[in-house]
């Protein structure tokens, strides 16, 4: 495995350049190989406990992203112009407590931990859930799964970004409304996963108005 040497100056160059792109390019479409390389950026996030709490579809029959209008406000134009549309969905309650079929085929099946390890990992999740962060109902562990989903968005976009590409997070839907319409319509067990964001990717129609705004550094890294 190569040690990488991006340039810190072109990451940053990246950062800057990235933006909430609110109408894309219709007429350019992010390739194969392209929307591949964004989407294993997500299969390769970090994730608590190594769980990988999520699965993403991939949104692009114009059939279905038109039944989404209706409850995502905030998607309409994304849904007429991004080259590809993705739905970030986390899991629920019956997939990641401590005691579920899905942990522990993530322990034999995925990480392939012996048994003793198996054991010790089983204790550690079961105490984390119950003593460190209280998480004892169906709504805190989705919030949890969520929050994990959250850090594959985060590289998505970023790597999105490192190669010329735009992207727009949404979370400007109806969520009740939006999981019931991927129930009866994607095929989507809503009682195992529930939806935590969309988002889009192409390029952007036109560069923002307005430059990039952010607080000052020094009001948001405090050192001790």
């Amino acid at each position: 495995m190569n040690t990488p040497n991006i340039s810190k100056q072109d990451i940053l160059n990246a950062f800057q350049y990235r933006h909430a792109t609110k109408e894309f390019d219709a007429t350019k479409k992010v390739s194969k190989e392209n929307i591949n390389y964004i989407l294993k950026t997500a299969n390769l996030s970090p994730s608590s406990f190594g769980f990988e709490p999520w699965h993403f579809v991939v949104v692009q029959d114009k059939e279905l992203r038109e039944l989404l209008k209706p409850v995502a406000w905030g998607a309409p134009l994304k849904l007429d112009t991004a080259s590809h549309f993705v739905l970030g969905l986390s899991m629920k309650a019956p997939m990641v407590k401590h005691d579920a079929d899905y942990i522990m085929h993530m322990m034999k099946e995925v990480k392939q931990l012996p048994e003793d390890v198996i054991e010790m990992y089983s204790k550690f999740y079961r105490e984390f859930q119950e003593r460190d962060f209280d998480l004892d109902t169906d709504k805190k562990l989705f919030d949890w799964s969520s929050k994990q989903t959250y850090i594959a968005l985060g590289n998505m976009m970023t790597s999105a970004a490192l190669v010329g590409i735009d992207s727009c997070p949404i979370e400007g839907f109806h969520q009740e409304k939006a999981e019931a319409l991927l129930r009866e319509k994607f095929g989507i067990d809503t009682n195992k996963y529930g939806l935590s964001f969309m988002v889009a990717f192409g390029y952007r129609k036109a560069d923002p108005e307005f430059a990039k705004t952010r607080r000052d550094f020094e009001d948001i890294v405090t050192w001790k």
